[in-house]
């Protein structure tokens, strides 16, 4: 007996801020076609959801990384995760998307077939394990860059050692009582400075341990001039003129950086320096070797983690762990950092295509050997699309832009009486250069698998959002290397 397939002509993965965005544009921009939004987990929200550890916020101010089509009225510009919740179910409630989600289905294979013009999704239900089959036209993955299931933990020398309690921020304990305990915290980004000032009233103290130094900026969490424009126009003019100005002044900050790297440095640092003063170790603990924007830079929100350190319940300490032992960390110089509970701000691990096993024709489909093109689809790979925000910006402004290019794409097949879209390098691209530019230890785990980028565009991974948008909106999105053909 055959299973029973259900079809949909598009089938979105992910119900965070990716795929709520890519569901509104469907709706909207494509109300021809039939679509779903399968989700693994039991809530909408992605990363906002399954991230639980204490202070967790945004670490984009939310005029960006909020929808074009929904405003932002909060009056921080740096949101909390139950705010960033509220928001996104908002979202789906005024533009009745809840009915094309379907929760705890976790895509685990997609198989494509040309004669077809077909993905065939097998469909885990994760609430009995059984698998159902799906068909569709598009597969749009919406589903994020990294494992949900387990982040990046490294091995450390005696850990079965140590007494009190080891947790991993992506596994946060929400009955966790820190109150007048010894924490130490491994890591310096921006998971490890969003929870030591949060925790930092609880506990008897907290301790950073870093390896190295990061780059951090130490915005308000609320702009006068945000205020004042929100104030004296509606909500929709408010959030448009704050949203443009965030993103220019975002792009021209960025590109300054770039161009001047060792003066953006200085100031920077300068930041720092003023924070704590003088007396502070900054060249030991707050100066970093890289440049800015080789990784990202970690957002404190009015300088939180400063105060945090000024008022003495919190510590920075630079060096490498020895071993574990019962009462806490052995440090290579000899130190030992007492805890009763050592968190790992260790980073996350990455994960590709959203973990779904792919075919073409029956081949598995290896990413690595690919090359990007407009940072949403791969070589030689038909009817998929995978959104991947910017590194340099919000991830929401590239979400959108993905969305935004996909409608049209799908409205152009259909213009064409075409089955499948597939871009095709020519002879004149080469694969040159990572698909990232960046030097994060997430990344450069995993960079032997990413795709390659292009010697040309539309093969290139720009992050310029302002030429990105002038691509998408106003030009033809055909291309001699975009290729439209029917089945068979």
């Amino acid at each position: 007996m055959e299973m029973e397939m259900n079809h949909e002509d598009v089938v979105v993965v992910g119900a965070g801020i990716s795929g709520i965005g890519a569901a509104y544009n469907l709706q909207k921009t494509c109300p021809q076609k039939t679509f779903t939004i399968l989700e693994g987990r039991e809530n909408i929200g992605g990363t906002w959801d399954l991230f639980k550890y204490p202070g967790i916020r945004s670490d984009s101010d939310m005029h960006t990384m909020g929808f074009r089509f929904k405003p932002w009225t909060e009056p921080k510009t740096i949101a909390d995760g139950p705010s960033i919740i509220k928001y996104l179910k908002e979202a789906i409630e005024e533009n009745n998307l809840k009915e094309k989600i379907l929760f705890q289905k976790k895509v685990v294979s997609a198989a494509w077939n040309t004669n077809e013009a077909l993905w065939t999704l097998e469909v885990e239900d994760q609430s009995n394990k059984s698998i159902e089959l799906m068909s569709c036209n598009i597969l749009y993955l919406c589903g994020g860059y990294y494992n949900y299931d387990e982040g990046y933990t490294p091995e450390f020398k005696g850990q079965d050692n140590f007494q009190g309690q080891i947790i991993h921020p992506q596994k946060w304990p929400e009955d966790l009582d820190y109150s007048d305990k010894k924490v130490v915290v491994i890591g310096s980004g921006a998971t490890a400075v969003t929870i030591i000032p949060s925790m930092a009233e609880k506990v008897s103290h907290i301790t950073m341990l870093q390896r190295s130094p990061t780059y951090y900026m130490a915005p308000p969490d609320r702009m006068w001039i945000d205020e004042f424009l929100k104030k004296y126009t509606s909500d929709k003019l408010g959030y448009f003129l704050v949203r443009w100005k965030n993103i220019l002044l975002g792009r021209f900050f960025v590109s300054q950086i770039k161009k001047r790297p060792l003066k953006y440095k200085e100031m920077l640092i300068d930041g720092v320096r003023e924070r704590l003063g003088d007396d502070y170790d900054i060249d030991k603990h707050f100066t970093p070797k890289y440049m800015p924007w080789d990784q990202r830079l970690c957002l404190v929100p009015n300088g939180d983690i400063f105060e945090a350190i000024n008022s003495g319940k919190a510590s920075v300490v630079t060096d490498t762990i020895d071993e574990f032992t019962s009462e806490g960390i052995k440090l290579d110089s000899g130190e030992e950092l007492k805890a009763d509970i050592i968190i790992t701000a260790t980073g996350l691990n990455m994960r590709l295509l959203n973990g779904i096993d792919i075919k073409i024709d029956n081949q598995t489909l290896d990413i690595s050997e690919k090359i990007q093109y407009k940072t949403m689809m791969f070589s030689d790979v038909p009817n998929l699309i995978a959104t991947f925000g910017y590194t340099t910006a919000s991830w929401t402004l590239g979400a959108d832009l993905t969305s935004e290019y996909a409608c049209k794409l799908i409205n152009l097949l259909d213009k064409k009486g075409m089955d499948y879209f597939c871009p095709e390098a020519g002879e004149d691209v080469a694969a040159e250069g990572d698909f990232l530019d960046l030097t994060s230890g997430y990344i450069q785990r995993v960079a032997h698998m990413l795709p390659k980028q292009g010697s040309k565009d539309p093969w290139i991974n720009t992050q310029n959002y302002l030429k990105d948008l002038f691509q998408v909106r106003f030009k033809s999105i055909e291309d001699s290397d975009l290729k439209f053909k029917k089945a068979g």
